[in-house]
């Protein structure tokens, strides 16, 4: 059985064009198979255009499977993906509040807006006798002295070295270490999010400047770690630890502009299309949030909870996808978040098509049943392990799931699950899993 459910995984993910490369609160730029990081855009495979290798199942034959699993608490929708044809209806024009599948939406607008190979840029400048940290909104950026995992940080302690042999060359070995925090503006909590939130660690306050996703100690995508209580100030004094031992004294600054600075230093990224896999394979709350603020950048809007959200949506519009898609946050942190399964699974449809192929990076990083991700200890013993690919959502009383499924005749078909009264969010998961194994087992 093994060695048959790896084969299945391997014609899969070869079908679906993508590689494989983990829900708040899993968080941690942990050891991923590369995918994305030492190549420009995930480029579709052959047979990746829908997948019409297979018959498209018959809509009376699957909505009847489905609503014998007593699941009417259930919205949903299941649409073929080469012809975008439903073939099963339970409330899918219905808003509901998505979670974190919003993630799916966010990184489809990152990565039509930015690119595949954007990477967020930390630098330092210099101001007289002063030096000035620049956030460039990048929240992986790590003070490990050794940055690890996948994909690989842009570090401090790397910027730090740059900026020392710059100071000395100038011969400067003592300076005030001020930072700017200016690249993301507004309120830096969401609309609507809980209180516990930021003290349980599913996400940290917002900040243009942060190492480590703003974590006392830096572990995202291994469980929930305390978020420091000023992110900006924390990766400052980090980045003066790093200046000391590389020879040059720091001096406690204060915020400032870096703007018209001298620049001295800087650490890049990984590429967007690296930092969306980590999105959707960690369903990592801070990066989803700072690529919401960068698509409102890149489309001359406020970098802020608005900004970016009006900016999610102009991008959705103009791939043709906006409808049913209302968010207020990157991340669906926020319960006024409100998404149609339809909606989900049209933009689901679009990563998965090819017609834009760096949209499938969003595919690519969506965990797969099973083994990876957000669902590596989900989908046990059903026939959607190893096959069914998908971003999960929890929040109070709410889990969701959408993603892609290759059903067992060989068809390429989208889906949203979606449940708002989750009163036990043990068994709506396994609801949710057992409907989308149905339609992987449907030869229908």
């Amino acid at each position: 059985m093994a060695v048959v459910t790896l084969f299945l995984l391997q014609v899969f993910t070869v079908g679906a064009g993508a590689g494989v490369v983990k829900i708040t609160p899993e968080r941690e730029l942990s050891p991923q198979p590369a995918a994305v990081a030492h190549r420009q855009i995930v480029v579709p495979g052959e047979n990746t255009q829908g997948t019409a290798s297979g018959p498209i199942p018959a809509q009376a034959t699957l909505t009847a499977k489905l609503n014998g699993l007593g699941t009417a608490k259930v919205t949903g929708v299941v649409l073929d993906a080469a012809t975008g044809r439903t073939l099963y209806d339970r409330g899918s024009g219905t808003p509901a509040v998505p979670a974190s599948t919003t993630k799916i939406i966010t990184s489809t607008a990152a990565m039509a807006a930015l690119g595949s190979d954007a990477r967020l840029t930390t630098k330092v400048v210099r101001k007289g006798n002063r030096i000035v940290l620049v956030g460039g909104g990048d929240p992986t950026l790590t003070s490990k002295a050794v940055p690890t995992g996948y994909p690989r940080p842009a570090s401090l302690a790397d910027l730090a070295k740059k900026t020392a042999a710059a100071l000395k060359t100038a011969g400067l070995k003592s300076v005030p270490v001020d930072y700017d925090t200016s690249v993301f503006q507004g309120s830096r909590l969401g609309p609507g999010w809980k209180p516990n939130y930021v003290p349980e660690g599913s996400v940290a306050p917002v900040a243009g400047l942060m190492a480590d996703n703003g974590r006392v100690t830096p572990n995202p995508c291994e469980g929930t770690v305390e978020a420091s209580p000023d992110g900006p100030t924390a990766a400052a004094t980090a980045f003066g630890k790093w200046l000391k031992r590389y020879g040059v004294t720091p001096v406690k600054g204060r915020a400032a502009s870096g703007s018209g600075g001298t620049p001295l230093a800087d650490v890049q990224s990984p590429p967007v299309s690296a930092l969306v896999e980590h999105v959707m394979q960690c369903s990592d709350n801070d990066v989803a949030e700072a690529l919401a603020r960068h698509v409102a950048i890149k489309k001359g809007l406020p970098p802020t909870f608005e900004g970016g959200a009006q900016a999610v949506r102009q991008v959705l519009q103009s791939l043709g996808v906006a409808e049913g898609v209302a968010t207020v946050d990157g991340s669906g942190l926020s319960p006024r978040n409100r998404i149609t399964p339809l909606g989900l699974a049209r933009v689901v449809a679009l990563d998965a098509a090819g017609k834009r192929p760096e949209l499938r990076t969003v595919i690519s990083g969506m965990p797969v049943a099973g083994f990876s991700g957000t669902l590596t200890e989900r989908f046990t013993g059903t026939t959607g392990a190893g096959v069914v690919r998908a971003k999960t959502g929890t929040l109070s009383k709410v889990a969701t799931l959408a993603g892609i499924i290759t059903d067992r005749d060989g068809r390429l078909l989208t889906f949203a699950f979606m449940d708002n009264d989750a009163v036990d969010l043990g068994a709506s998961r396994l609801i949710l899993d057992g409907l989308a194994s149905s339609v992987v087992s449907c030869g229908c």
